[in-house]
């Protein structure tokens, strides 16, 4: 695996894919940089080496060339947290970009502008990539976010730089992370899986059933599973066409002597409102006009106790409606569970866009061994699918 330490970047240009698709407000004002941030090191790298970056991302889902879509935006953002001023272009191929390229000398930076005003950008297009690859000597990618895209900057750039293409420090951190939960962790391996449904997750556990020891299922996965056992789920989330299919994962499970654990008890609420009465009930248990919408106490005990002796956690998805106060409860003693083991020396990977909004939230960031910037990207990683922006820097 090609990575930023094979090349010394002196006198080169690099051409960086980085993922700088953050979220903006309504005064066009950066809401959360963690992924300028996250690009910070690789930039960092290939500066002091005496080389100079050319940065290229994409922004929303612009349909064409759309200004609030426009880079120009997070320029600020970029020179604030990097620490070097950089140069604009309002283009990413053309006479433009390639100038303001060639011009480049070392310690500089240059961001161009959305890669996907063009249409060709998402099209995978070859002769577009082939435009983009003629900016730098050196192609880097560092965009976990859009590894899972066959997209021009990200997989068919690649093959204009058949020995001068490697993975950014953040790329090689999101690899390596994966890689400890899926094949080198130490055992016992956990995993937690939560969210409403088993129809997004069913390819994942069916991946990860011969690499874990542990399963949690909570969020509203749970009621498929309770259901199809014979279980009374009231008026929770359930899938009645996947019942079949959860009674298959348990089977199969019990079959790799995986342990599954279940909520055993939920805050049972008779509305879904932060305002609703609730009460504590067994999980099977739940009456009608009733939905459970968190784990109850004696399910975070048990889970707290799963996860204490694991030394590999992945963790995918709340245990209930986290959003709203009443019933964050789990997801929060989740968290509570998962930092202890890490403090003890257990690796934890945190990933998919809802665990990481409340990992995020309720202060765990730092207490994790990583947290994943790829939302899609990483949930294919779990499936055992190969990413072609990670595929395109192997070949």
């Amino acid at each position: 695996m090609k990575t930023l330490n094979n090349f010394n970047f002196k006198d080169k240009k690099a051409l960086i894919r980085v993922d700088f698709n953050v979220p903006l407000d309504d005064q066009f004002n950066v809401a959360d940089d963690t992924r300028i941030s996250a690009a910070k090191p690789t930039i960092i790298k290939i500066l002091e080496d005496g080389g100079s970056c050319i940065l290229m991302s994409h922004l929303g889902r612009p349909k064409g060339v759309q200004e609030e879509f426009s880079l120009q935006h997070i320029l600020n953002n970029v020179e604030e947290i990097i620490g070097v001023e950089a140069i604009f272009v309002s283009d990413c191929v053309g006479e433009e970009a390639q100038t303001a390229a060639n011009n480049l000398q070392p310690g500089q930076i240059l961001l161009l502008e959305n890669l996907r005003f063009y249409k060709e950008e998402e099209a995978g297009d070859k002769d577009f990539a082939e435009k983009l690859s003629k900016l730098g000597d050196i192609y880097v990618n560092d965009a976990f976010g859009t590894a899972h895209r066959a997209h021009a900057s990200t997989a068919v750039i690649a093959q204009f730089f058949p020995e001068k293409k490697c993975f950014g420090y953040l790329m090689e951190q999101e690899i390596n992370s994966i890689k400890k939960v899926m094949e080198t962790g130490e055992k016992p391996v956990l995993a937690v899986l939560g969210g409403a449904k088993v129809s997004s997750k069913i390819t994942i556990i069916e991946n990860i059933l011969d690499k874990v020891d542990h399963l949690i299922i909570g969020g509203g996965m749970t009621y498929t599973f309770v259901k199809a056992q014979g279980g009374a789920v009231g008026d929770s989330i359930c899938e009645d066409d996947k019942m079949e299919l959860a009674l298959e994962i348990l089977k199969q499970a019990d079959a790799k002597n995986v342990k599954i654990h279940l909520p055993v008890d939920v805050v049972a609420a008779d509305d879904f409102s932060n305002d609703a009465n609730t009460q504590i009930v067994k999980v099977d248990q739940i009456p009608e006009g009733w939905q459970g919408l968190d784990a109850g106490p004696e399910s975070i005990k048990i889970f707290h106790d799963v996860v204490q002796q694991c030394k590999t956690i992945l963790w995918n998805g709340p245990l209930g409606v986290f959003e709203m106060e009443n019933f964050a409860k789990g997801t929060i003693e989740l968290g509570n569970s998962i930092a202890k083991a890490t403090k003890n020396g257990a690796f934890s990977l945190v990933g998919g866009g809802d665990s990481v909004a409340a990992v995020k939230e309720f202060g765990f960031e730092d207490k994790v061994s990583y947290v994943s910037t790829g939302g899609g990207a990483m949930l294919e990683s779990l499936e055992g699918k190969t990413l072609p922006g990670i595929a395109a820097i192997l070949e």
